[in-house]
């Protein structure tokens, strides 16, 4: 009876640790909230959700096999065949147990969306927030793949798993749905996006311009999206083999650009600075010198701060010290490096600020407001519009950290503090991640 009872209560405890591990790895998850489709407040103007009508024929599923959706504000008078596409980001799923806990948040089923959302920044109605694009054709496209758009469904066979591997066809399938209401007859066309959406906006470009009419003026504007492949404090590949990972699970070699996939491994064609020489259309690229999830993530991700040296720093910028400003100018250098031959081409744009923030199209105070960031006395709603009409060439890099003194620079809330610490759970306690595996 003793070993009975000891067999039973070892049972149990592995059910509560897989619990627990679950538990944790889904509010692990719901902090990767993305400022494109924000929570409703009580705002005006709020923009319903649509469910694609095309996507169960095409077979575009959202992770758990719920449909993907989209938010459409329709354009009015001299914008009425004007239209902005945004790629809603949220990170990425680089595993079938990451996966299956984002499966059951707004970032891998529709179940979860908002049914109206604000539209700030770029998307916005007031033509004193947004004065070129206020009175376009404007497109949230919800995010709920966990591969930037672009997952293919053979992968899911090939990993065994019940997850649906389909943000490329959820990309086709929404895509084919706008051009037949109207977009079709687009004379301009913008495609944007912020974090993985900005990712998903270089990965896209070509196909969205192939799409609309030859004579249309169709260009990208890629927001927080040029990530770098650049080591971790410790010297680790940590971004690198998260991309391979990801890559692997879901198949996405197939969308990325194949001039690149045939030369070398795939993983390392999702890191722009690989790519985006060879996109035809013209880009514009919106980032900050210091972005602050890439600082968090990818420069300093919790693995690399065991000691916590690192932990008020990565956090608020201005609490870095004078050794840790130094590896963070080193990030801006090597982001500068990156975009080197990209600043000489002619029908290229950029801003990159030297702001520790992420994100900025989206949010009108960093967009375009009396206190928005600026450059050369520009903010950026002003300095894409001016790329995009051709009033002029924007080639706009900033001053490194701190010359900027109209940067809204980001300081993370508590509740951020809590993600970090969540983090570092699990990274030292594995058994709760191979539960849920098993």
């Amino acid at each position: 009876m003793e070993i009975l009872r000891i067999s039973s209560l070892l049972q149990c405890r592995k059910w509560l640790v897989a619990s627990i591990g679950f538990v944790l790895i889904v509010f692990f998850l719901s902090f990767f909230f993305d400022p494109t489709v924000p929570s409703i407040t009580s705002p005006p103007n709020l923009v319903k959700l649509k469910l694609s009508i095309n996507a169960k024929e095409r077979g575009a599923f959202c992770l758990d096999g719920s449909l993907p959706g989209y938010h459409f504000d329709k354009g009015l008078g001299s914008g009425s065949k004007s239209w902005l596409l945004h790629l809603e980001g949220g990170g990425w799923c680089n595993t079938i147990a990451s996966c299956s806990a984002r499966a059951m948040t707004r970032l891998g089923s529709s179940n979860y969306f908002e049914n109206e959302v604000e539209f700030p920044g770029v998307l916005s109605s007031d033509p004193s927030q947004n004065p070129d694009f206020f009175n376009w054709n404007r497109v949230v496209i919800r995010y709920c793949d966990g591969a930037s758009f672009a997952g293919h469904p053979e992968a899911e066979f090939k990993n065994g798993t019940g997850l649906f591997f389909r943000g490329q066809l959820i990309w086709e399938a929404i895509m084919d749905e706008l051009l037949s209401m109207g977009m079709s007859d687009a004379k301009q066309g913008i495609l944007t996006g912020c974090s993985a959406g900005g990712l998903a906006t270089l990965i896209h470009c070509d196909y969205f311009r192939d799409h609309l009419p030859k004579d249309a003026s169709v260009k990208c504007v890629s927001d927080g999206g040029f990530f770098l492949n650049v080591l971790d404090v410790l010297g680790n590949p940590t971004m690198r083999s998260f991309y391979h990972d990801v890559v692997t699970l879901q198949g996405v070699d197939k969308s990325l650009d194949q001039n690149c996939v045939t030369k070398t491994d795939p993983s390392k064609c999702m890191f722009p600075q690989e790519f985006v020489n060879n996109i035809r259309t013209p880009v514009f690229l919106v980032n900050a010198a210091y972005d602050s999830w890439q600082i968090q993530h990818v420069l300093v991700p919790a693995s690399a701060d065991s000691d916590k040296s690192w932990a008020k720093c990565r956090l608020n910028i201005k609490e870095c010290d004078a050794a840790q400003i130094n590896v963070l100018h080193g990030f801006r250098s090597f982001m500068i490096d990156a975009i080197g031959k990209f600043h000489q081409n002619k029908a290229g744009g950029m801003f990159i600020d030297s702001c520790f923030t992420h994100c900025q199209t989206v949010k009108p105070m960093t967009w375009h407001s009396p206190t928005s960031t600026r450059i050369e006395n520009k903010t950026i709603a002003e300095s894409v519009g001016d790329w995009y009409f051709n009033r002029g060439p924007v080639k706009l890099i900033d001053c490194p950290y701190p010359c900027n003194p109209t940067c809204h620079n980001q300081v993370e809330s508590q509740r951020v503090f809590m993600f970090l610490k969540l983090e570092d759970i699990l990274r030292k306690s594995p058994a709760l991640y191979i539960q849920v595996v098993d």
